[in-house]
């Protein structure tokens, strides 16, 4: 597809940071109106007790309220690993529709399988209100939204564009973060940086939100940059680096990185759109594969 985007629509962008998984959740909003769209909610889930929590998504919720905001959209940018998503608390709170790529379904194909889900576990994306394919729009309030398939993290990756602003997910980070692990069932070098050089064809211009930041060397958190300072500057793929050197650098890269701590809880609800799977007597319940991973 032909990526155009609408420069001289800029929606407003609130960011709400997690310390637990260091997960930036947004809502985005009209620059002139009162709809909005929540992107990569985070529900907390303390693994030691067993315990959740949404404490993050409640202080979303006041905001929404605060503002005087309808809740359009509750958008996923891909099955995270790291932390649990509570859309479905929020859809509960503010209405709106759950979507995510329509990849999402290789992913519970994967692990429904790493899990050993039953028949009763389905894949075919049901579970969500939209499944976007390459290039889908859609509409908050007055703003036209669309979506653009960027797999290479997970199959299911995808970077939403709301005017100037575009929502990468975990595909980019900030610039002196680099870029996603691809070490994952489904994940691949090579398509994760063919779907960076598909966001940096973008207008200079363009705001760049991500999804997690780690303050490397120390440095406050951030999760705000633009596409021209991605090109110039990111350290993985920034300068023209090719897709030989990106390959190489993240193949040996992932090789060294420890596993996520809240993998296994996250991959089970966040293939479910955010519910938590239940045991045969109703309750709440999570499993724990032995190397499966």
């Amino acid at each position: 597809m032909t990526i155009s985007v609408d420069l001289s629509l800029k929606p407003i962008v609130t960011g709400f940071f997690d310390d637990g998984s260091n997960t930036i959740t947004y809502v985005v909003q009209e620059p002139a109106g009162d709809a909005c769209a929540v992107i990569d909610p985070v529900m907390e889930f303390d693994q030691a007790r067993g315990a959740l929590t949404f404490e993050g998504a409640d202080k979303v919720i006041d905001f929404i309220h605060e503002k005087g905001l309808r809740t359009e959209w509750i958008i996923e940018t891909h099955v995270h690993a790291d932390h649990l998503s509570s859309a479905p608390y929020l859809q509960e709170k503010l209405g709106g529709n759950i979507g995510i790529g329509a990849k999402v379904i290789d992913v519970q194909e994967t692990f429904g399988k790493v899990f050993n889900e039953g028949t009763e576990f389905q894949r075919d994306g049901s579970q969500f209100d939209a499944l976007f394919e390459d290039g889908d729009t859609y509409k908050v309030g007055a703003m036209e939204a669309f979506a653009l398939h960027t797999p290479g993290h997970t199959p299911a990756c995808m970077v939403h564009v709301i005017g100037d602003a575009a929502f990468a997910g975990d595909t980019l980070f900030m610039p002196d973060g680099g870029s996603a692990r691809c070490d994952f069932p489904g994940g691949d070098a090579g398509q994760l940086y063919d779907s960076i050089q598909r966001i940096l064809e973008m207008p200079d211009e363009v705001r760049l939100f991500i999804c997690h930041d780690y303050g490397p060397g120390g440095r406050a958190i951030s999760w705000e940059t633009t596409v021209g300072e991605q090109r110039a500057a990111n350290i993985h793929v920034g300068g023209g680096k090719s897709r030989e050197e990106f390959i190489k650098f993240r193949t040996e890269r992932d090789a060294q990185l420890a596993v996520p701590k809240l993998i296994l809880p996250s991959l089970q609800v966040n293939m479910r759109g955010g519910e938590v799977p239940v045991d045969e007597g109703g309750n709440m319940a999570l499993k724990t594969p032995i190397n499966r991973l």
